[in-house]
């Protein structure tokens, strides 16, 4: 084991203190440590967006950045996006019920980018969901149906101001 630092984050609103390698990715972490696969890794070089989580409420490859410099701050990954365990963000919602996922390797990354699109942009256009998504792969969909997903779950927020809060405030408070 080579050396390590111990740290202390929030992850999806819970706090975690724990004991990492210092080379160890954060993307690493997440997923062995503490146990939540949503966040894939397909290219490990920051190109694919499949790692993509909020880092203090901004996006961000965690391919890319050590554990180490987590220490602190806020995470929030696919699986803090949804309010409980039996009601879907409205995001993941307009996902399901307009087939804007299929093999959903990419679909973790790309809900995490959008929840901060979103969150800055509640009434996008078609071009700027598309620009949007320009940092994530999807070599199922064609996108086509992600965009209508995303302008849908952008009209259902806007229809429900102050219901839905964004990210990792959905789960606190």
């Amino acid at each position: 084991m080579g050396e390590t630092r111990k740290i202390a984050l929030s992850v999806n609103g819970k706090r975690y203190e724990a004991e990492v390698e210092v080379r160890w990715t954060l993307a690493d972490f997440v997923r062995h440590t503490l146990g939540l696969t949503g966040t894939h890794l397909g290219c490990e070089h920051g190109v694919c967006g499949a790692c993509t989580i909020l880092f203090d409420g901004r996006s961000a490859r965690s391919c890319l950045m050590l554990a180490v410099q987590a220490d602190g701050h806020e995470l929030l990954t696919v699986e803090g996006i949804a309010p409980s365990p039996d009601k879907l963000h409205p995001l993941q919602q307009a996902f399901h019920e307009n087939h804007g996922l299929q093999c959903g390797f990419c679909t973790p990354g790309i809900l995490t980018t959008l929840i901060e699109f979103l969150r800055d942009n509640p009434d996008p256009t078609e071009q700027e969901v598309r620009v949007a998504l320009s940092g994530n792969l999807c070599r199922c969909t064609g996108y086509q149906n992600i965009v209508i997903s995303t302008l849908d779950a952008a009209k259902r927020l806007r229809a429900a101001p102050g219901e839905w809060r964004m990210g990792a405030e959905a789960n606190s408070g």
